[in-house]
């Protein structure tokens, strides 16, 4: 029976070595040696990490931050591939390209993490910001994929990032397509995440193994990414060539007023607003609704249209973004008449109060639908805010009557023009007395101003048939 044991024993050993070797001639390096910790450091938190079986194993402790189990070394370019398996109850994920510095929070790990979630949303394979933007990628971009992570079981998890693209894989299916250039360089980072003072948690664990890293070759080693498998990009004022294909194109080209005038006027705004470091300044005033520079329309009308705006809004901030505006329904006083996807801070601005049932808070369609998310995804939040001060993304579809709002990657708005049903909104709203209000066939994009300090950028539409 010994000499069977250490017979088996040679034979596993004879394999790793073989195995080794391949991955050595197929430009792979193995992170992790299946025995110890050795090429890795603890950050932040103080949740334990060991090695058993040839798996690291982290366990979940309560009254600890996020803990995080880093490579010594950074990496830019490479591909990454893992496997995972996590308790039920938890959630986790890799980071990638990110870094703890003195002068960050204090040395608080941030940058990007590919997510690993047990929850009813299902975002594994996400690419969420940690400490900094949050999500970057969620799988509400990519609905099918919801189903790639094996809840209680090892999923093998396939990363690229190479340049400004990073895509993930789990067990083969494509997850996430994103495009982003804040950071090109850090450390990989296993991650146990905080249960707070969750006692029912707590001793819960998340195992990783087979974790392996090519760095050269790149190019001929990527997977094909499927055409239906949505990029998001986060470039700043900059279609990539795929949004080219697709046949986005920029509203603002981030530098110059082209394009784009007064909502009352034949030319751009004298004052109110300003160009500053890529991006597009509605300038504080007293508060009042287009009582500075007044608000800018594109010099285009649209018809059916995909657009999305990022935007950035000061503490207790009023703006909105407008679609199928008539200028020339208000000449007076006040804001041109058009259908709003209301940016607002909700929590320090006294109109989210007012209104009906919330159709005057962030995303809702001004005065009329409020912006919910649970309404269209019961394990979503009622909207993913990613605060003020912080860049959110705003999109509107209009094909025909059909109209729908998303923030930050989520439907929070859908609704027909019209109808029956939409001209009682109406008729109960402060529109009731513009007539044919919403049901006009085209109209200009119109930025407001309502007198608060409020950015945009990645001003872009893709016009549909």
């Amino acid at each position: 029976m010994k000499q069977l044991t250490k017979f088996t024993t040679l034979l596993i050993l004879a394999g790793f070595l073989v195995s080794a070797k391949a991955d050595k001639e197929n430009n792979w390096t193995n992170l992790f040696n299946g025995k110890n910790l050795k090429g890795w450091k603890v950050l932040n938190g103080t949740a334990e990490y060991k090695v058993e079986n040839g798996e690291i194993i982290g366990t979940s402790k309560t009254g600890t931050p996020n803990t995080f189990l880093a490579t010594e070394k950074n990496y830019g370019d490479f591909i990454l591939e893992y496997e995972m398996k996590m308790e039920s109850g938890l959630n986790s994920g890799v980071q990638i390209r990110s870094n703890s510095l003195k002068d960050y929070k204090d040395g608080r790990v941030h940058g990007y993490q590919v997510e690993c979630d047990d929850s009813e949303r299902k975002w594994s394979g996400g690419i969420y910001d940690e400490a900094r933007r949050g999500w970057l990628y969620s799988l509400e971009y990519n609905q099918p994929a919801k189903g790639a992570f094996k809840n209680g079981e090892w999923n093998k998890y396939r990363v690229e990032a190479i340049g400004n693209s990073i895509r993930t894989w789990i067990n083969g299916q494509p997850v996430a397509n994103l495009v982003d250039d804040l950071t090109a360089e850090g450390f990989i980072g296993l991650q146990v995440h905080s249960i707070g003072n969750n006692e029912k948690h707590e001793g819960k664990t998340i195992r990783w193994k087979n974790i392996r890293i090519m760095t050269e070759n790149l190019e001929s080693a990527r997977m094909k990414m499927p055409d239906d498998v949505r990029e998001v990009s986060y470039l700043t004022n900059t279609l990539t060539e795929n949004e080219k294909n697709d046949g986005w194109k920029l509203l603002w080209d981030g530098k110059t007023t082209k394009g784009w005038k007064g909502a009352k006027a034949e030319s751009f705004p004298a004052k109110g607003w300003r160009i500053e470091d890529g991006t597009l300044v509605v300038e504080k005033a007293d508060g009042a609704e287009s009582g500075n520079g007044g608000d800018i329309i594109t010099e285009k009308r649209y018809k059916n249209f995909v657009l999305e705006v990022d935007f950035n809004m000061t503490e207790g901030a009023n703006s909105g973004i407008k679609y199928f505006v008539q200028a020339d329904l208000n000449k007076g006083e006040g804001s041109a008449i058009g259908c709003e996807f209301q940016i607002l801070d909700d929590k320090n601005h006294p109109d989210a109060k007012n209104g009906l049932q919330g159709n005057r808070t962030l995303a809702s369609l001004y005065d009329l639908i409020p912006a919910n998310g649970k309404f269209f995804n019961p394990f979503l939040q009622v909207k993913r805010f990613n605060g003020v001060n912080s860049w959110n993304r705003a999109r509107i579809e209009v094909n025909g009557n059909h109209v729908a709002h998303y923030l930050n990657g989520s439907k929070v708005v859908e609704y027909e023009r019209n109808t029956q049903e939409w001209q009682a909104l109406v008729n109960y709203s402060k529109y009731q007395k513009w007539e044919n209000f919403g049901n006009f066939e085209d109209g200009h994009i119109l930025l407001q101003d309502h007198g608060d300090e409020v950015r945009f950028k990645n001003i872009k539409i893709k016009e549909l048939n």
